[in-house]
C-alpha cells in the first residue's frame, strides 16, 4: 500500500471508530439532556394521575414541579456515580470493553422507561434516569481516554474535541426526535424516553470490530504484539516508529508505578493550582446554566414570550447552535489557543446574559423584544460551544501527567455532574422566582470564570507538560525558593509522590 493509501485507510478507520464509540458515548449525554424537554407536560400529567389513582391525592403545581425536577436532575446523580466507577472499570476491562459493557446500564434504563406507563409507575422513570446517567457518566470519562490513547499525535487534539461535537449532535438529534410529529406527542412519550437504546445498539454492533487502545494494550496489559496490531490498523498498515517509541517510553517511565488516587492530589502542593483550575472550570461549565437550558427550554422560551406552538421548533435551534459552535471550536482551538477560546466564550456569555435580562425587562413594552430574548439564548449557547464546551474536557489531559490524569478526570467529572444536579434542581425555581432576572446569576458565574481564566490559567497550546508545570509552579510555590519548586516539578514529571508533598 502506498503512503497516501495508508494515510487514507488510517483516517477512515479512525473516523469510523470515533463515530462508533461516540454513538453510545458522549452522543448519549447530549441526547438525554434534550429528550426530557418535549414530554414535560405529559409526564407531569402522568405523575399527577398516578398520585390521584394510588392515593386519591391531587398534587399542587409546585409539588408536580418538584417531582418533575427530581426526574430530570436525578440524571446528574447517576452521572456522578458513573464518573466515579469509570476509572476502575477502564483499568479492569480496558477502554473499548468498558464502553461496550456500559450499554447494560443504558438498555436496562430504556426497558424501564418504555414499560413505565403500562406499569403506572413514575418511579420507574426515575430509576431509568439514574441508569442512563450512570451510562453517560462512564462514557464522558472513558471515551476521551479511548480517543486520546488511540489517535496519532498529529490528530489527537481534533479527535479529543470530537467528543464535544458528538455531544452537540446528540442534543440536536434528541430535539428532532422529540418533535410532536415524531415521538414528542402524548401517546409516544415513553418511546421517546427509551429511544436512547438505538444509538447504544449501533455501538454494540459496530465497536467490537475496532481495536482496543494501543496504550492500554502495551502499558496496562504488557501485550506488545496486540499493541502493534492495533497501531497497524489505526495507521493503515505501517506502524510509525515514533508512535511506538512514545508508547514504549511511557511504559518504561510508568513501570512499577500505580495511578494516583484522587485524595492524593488534594494533599500534593505541586499540583495545587492545576487541581483548582480543573475544579473551577469543570464547575463553571455547569453553573453557567447552558446545559440546563436543554432541560427546561420550554420554561425559558415561555418566559421570553414565545407562543407554545413555536417552542418545539425553536428549541432545535439551540442544539444546532452548540453543534455548529463545537465544530468551529474544533477548527479554531489549535490556532487561537485554549485560554483565548475559554475566556472569550465566557466573556461573550456574560454579555448575552446582560442583553437577555434587559430584553426580558422590556418585553411587555415592545412587540419584537421576545425575538431579541430568543436571539440571546442562541448566542449564549453559541458562545458556550465556541469555548467552554470543547476546551474544558481537554484541560486534565494537558496539565496532569499520566499517573495523575485518571484521578484528575474523576475529580473533574464529579464536579461537573454535581453542579449539573444542583443547577438542574434549582433552575425551574430560578426561572419562576427571579422571572426577568433569571439569567443574572449565570452571567455572574460567566464573568467570574472569565476573570479566573485570564488571571490564573496559562496557555497550554503547543507546550510540553514540563513547560506547563513550570508556569503552574509559579503559583504552587509562590514565595518559596526555586529549589523547592524545581524538586517538586521533577517528582511530578516522574509521577512520584514524596511523603513531604503527598501526606
Amino acid at each position: 500500500m502506498s503512503p497516501a493509501g495508508a494515510q487514507k485507510g488510517s483516517s477512515l478507520t479512525l473516523v469510523l471508530m470515533v463515530a462508533s464509540a461516540a454513538s453510545g458515548g458522549t452522543l448519549q449525554y447530549g441526547y438525554n439532556l434534550a429528550i426530557m424537554n418535549a414530554p414535560t407536560a405529559f409526564i407531569q400529567t402522568f405523575v399527577n394521575e398516578t398520585f390521584l389513582e394510588r392515593w386519591d391525592i391531587q398534587l399542587e403545581d409546585y409539588q408536580v414541579t418538584l417531582v418533575w425536577t427530581i426526574i430530570v436532575s436525578i440524571f446528574s446523580l447517576g452521572g456522578f456515580a458513573g464518573s466515579l466507577i469509570a476509572g476502575p472499570m477502564t483499568i479492569r476491562f480496558g477502554r473499548k470493553k468498558c464502553l461496550l459493557l456500559n450499554n447494560i446500564f443504558l438498555m436496562t434504563g430504556a426497558l424501564l422507561a418504555v414499560t413505565s406507563r403500562a406499569a403506572k409507575s413514575f418511579e420507574m422513570i426515575i430509576i431509568s434516569r439514574v441508569l442512563v446517567g450512570i451510562n453517560a457518566g462512564i462514557s464522558m470519562n472513558v471515551q476521551p481516554m479511548y480517543f486520546g490513547e488511540s489517535a496519532p499525535k498529529h490528530l489527537r487534539g481534533a479527535v479529543a474535541l470530537s467528543s464535544a461535537v458528538f455531544t452537540g449532535f446528540g442534543v440536536v438529534l434528541g430535539q428532532v426526535v422529540g418533535l410532536r410529529e415524531i415521538l414528542g406527542s402524548e401517546p409516544c412519550w415513553q418511546y421517546l424516553l427509551a429511544s436512547n437504546a438505538i444509538p447504544g445498539l449501533v455501538q454494540l454492533l459496530t465497536l467490537p470490530w475496532f481495536p482496543e487502545s494501543p496504550r492500554y494494550l502495551l502499558i496496562d496489559r504488557g501485550d506488545k504484539e496486540a499493541c502493534i496490531k492495533a497501531l497497524r490498523r489505526l495507521q493503515g498498515g505501517e506502524v510509525q516508529s515514533s508512535e511506538l517509541d512514545e508508547i514504549l517510553q511511557e511504559q518504561a517511565e510508568t513501570k512499577g508505578m500505580r495511578p494516583r488516587r484522587p485524595w492524593e492530589l488534594f494533599t500534593d502542593r505541586s499540583v495545587r493550582w492545576q487541581l483548582i483550575s480543573v475544579m473551577v472550570i469543570s464547575s463553571a461549565m455547569q453553573l453557567c446554566g447552558n446545559d440546563s437550558i436543554y432541560f427546561y427550554a420550554s420554561y425559558i422560551f415561555k418566559e421570553a414570550g414565545i407562543s407554545d406552538d413555536k417552542i418545539q421548533y425553536i428549541t432545535i435551534g439551540t442544539g444546532t447552535c452548540e453543534f455548529t459552535a463545537c465544530i468551529m471550536c474544533n477548527l479554531l482551538v489549535e490556532r487561537k489557543g485554549r485560554r483565548f477560546m475559554l475566556m472569550g466564550g465566557y466573556v461573550l456569555m456574560t454579555v448575552w446574559s446582560v442583553v437577555f435580562t434587559i430584553a426580558l425587562l422590556f418585553e411587555h413594552y415592545t412587540s419584537w423584544m421576545p425575538y431579541i430574548s430568543m436571539g440571546c439564548i442562541f448566542t449564549y449557547i453559541l458562545s458556550f460551544g465556541l469555548g467552554p464546551a470543547g476546551v474544558t474536557g481537554l484541560l486534565p489531559t494537558e496539565i496532569f501527567n499520566q499517573t495523575a490524569r485518571p484521578a484528575a478526570y474523576m475529580i473533574a467529572g464529579s464536579m461537573m455532574w454535581l453542579n449539573l444536579f444542583i443547577i438542574g434542581t434549582i433552575f425551574p425555581f430560578l426561572v419562576s422566582g427571579l422571572s426577568e432576572y433569571c439569567f443574572v446569576p449565570f452571567g455572574a458565574v460567566c464573568l467570574l470564570s472569565a476573570l479566573f481564566v485570564g488571571l490564573f490559567l496559562p496557555e497550554t497550546k503547543g507546550k510540553s507538560l514540563s513547560a506547563i508545570t513550570s508556569e503552574f509552579n509559579k503559583l504552587n510555590f509562590k514565595g518559596q525558593d526555586e529549589k523547592c519548586a524545581s524538586q517538586a516539578k521533577a517528582q511530578y514529571q516522574l509521577g512520584e509522590v514524596s511523603h513531604s508533598t503527598a501526606f
